[in-house]
């Protein structure tokens, strides 16, 4: 399926980019991991209904929608962007009705990353680099101090890794690489299309 169609079968509509402005430059601009991508992650990643996920950067809502659809898995999508919180509260919507007015556990914060209090129940974080790394840095100690609160493990899901993210976790943090996963249609063009996974 095209991303047209997938975003069809899931009643939801999740294409195209986003135009920036520049108050917001340490944040990047919305662009939806590609379900062909997707598809490949959880092909080679295993997931529970019990698992819960954090999508920094969420944009329109398409990867907790995707794992809904598949998993069963509940999770939490943060966006700094108060119209892409809109378009995604819109495609829940969307999304209930496709699955008979039935209760989704996925909700939305509209806030700045650093903002989200992260949960006890929280234990898999997904970025597709939507902010600065000095931001990312913020993002991580406060997992880590929900760690040390209540400790469990806890997944770290990088697509298209930036190098400043990747350094950063090898060098500064007690995370360790646990998977590595290529997106085979695109590799050979990019070696930065695949998905980097980090375990505590």
């Amino acid at each position: 399926m095209n991303e047209h169609e997938y975003d069809h079968l899931l009643g939801i509509e999740t294409t195209g980019t986003q135009d920036w402005s520049f108050h917001l430059a340490q944040y990047h601009p919305y662009e939806a991991t590609p379900y062909q991508a997707l598809d490949a992650l959880f092909h080679k990643y295993e997931w529970t209904n019990k698992d819960r996920l954090v999508d920094y950067g969420c944009g329109k809502g398409r990867l907790l929608f995707y794992l809904h659809h598949r998993f069963g898995l509940s999770g939490t999508g943060i966006e700094v962007n108060k119209k892409r919180c809109d378009e995604a509260e819109t495609n829940l919507l969307r999304y209930r009705e496709k699955n008979g007015g039935n209760p989704v556990d996925i909700q939305f914060k509209c806030c700045p990353a650093e903002a989200y209090k992260v949960d006890s129940r929280d234990h898999r974080f997904y970025f597709f680099n939507p902010f600065a790394v000095h931001i990312f840095k913020k993002v991580v100690g406060q997992i880590l101090t929900s760690l040390k609160q209540h400790p469990r493990s806890v997944d770290l899901i990088l697509y298209y890794p930036s190098s400043d993210y990747l350094a950063f976790l090898d060098t500064h943090t007690p995370f360790d690489i646990l998977q590595e996963i290529r997106v085979a249609d695109w590799y050979e063009q990019n070696e930065n299309e695949r998905f980097v996974i980090y375990r505590l």
